[in-house]
């Protein structure tokens, strides 16, 4: 028996603001708000609960609020395919959203980096509609 990726716990500040930035970015919605301890998960509609699904799975993200800030480069960054549009709309789509350019010494790459309003780096890469 093997392991599949559903999820991915990301650090922040604002969970909810982090949250509606991403819902955005993904076509996501919130599944589930903790208001005790702070966190916002958010997934596909399409997949409510792809705990279980067999197959492939669109991973939710879970945005937990830490004292700390970000303070070095992400090891880990999530990479996004647009869908409907060229690589170059989307990250305009994307700027206005919030995210912002990033040079983490990529040079001349066929893929743009961001971050998220919180800092964190993520990768547009070139269209594959699908």
């Amino acid at each position: 028996m093997t392991s599949k990726f559903t999820e991915l716990a990301i650090d922040c500040a604002d969970p909810g603001a982090l949250a509606r930035f991403w819902c955005a970015v993904l076509d996501y919605e919130v599944q589930d708000r903790d208001e005790e301890d702070g966190t916002v998960t958010i997934g596909s509609p399409a997949v409510p609960e792809g705990k279980d699904r067999p197959g492939p799975v669109p991973p939710a993200l879970t945005f937990a609020r830490v004292p700390e800030g970000k303070t070095v480069k992400n090891r880990l960054h999530i990479d996004v395919n647009p869908t409907d549009r060229e690589q170059d709309e989307e990250v305009r789509r994307l700027l206005d959203l919030g995210a912002r350019h990033a040079d983490v010494g990529q040079g001349d790459a066929s893929w743009v980096v961001l971050v998220d309003p919180e800092g964190n780096e993520f990768c547009v890469l070139a269209s594959r509609h699908a």
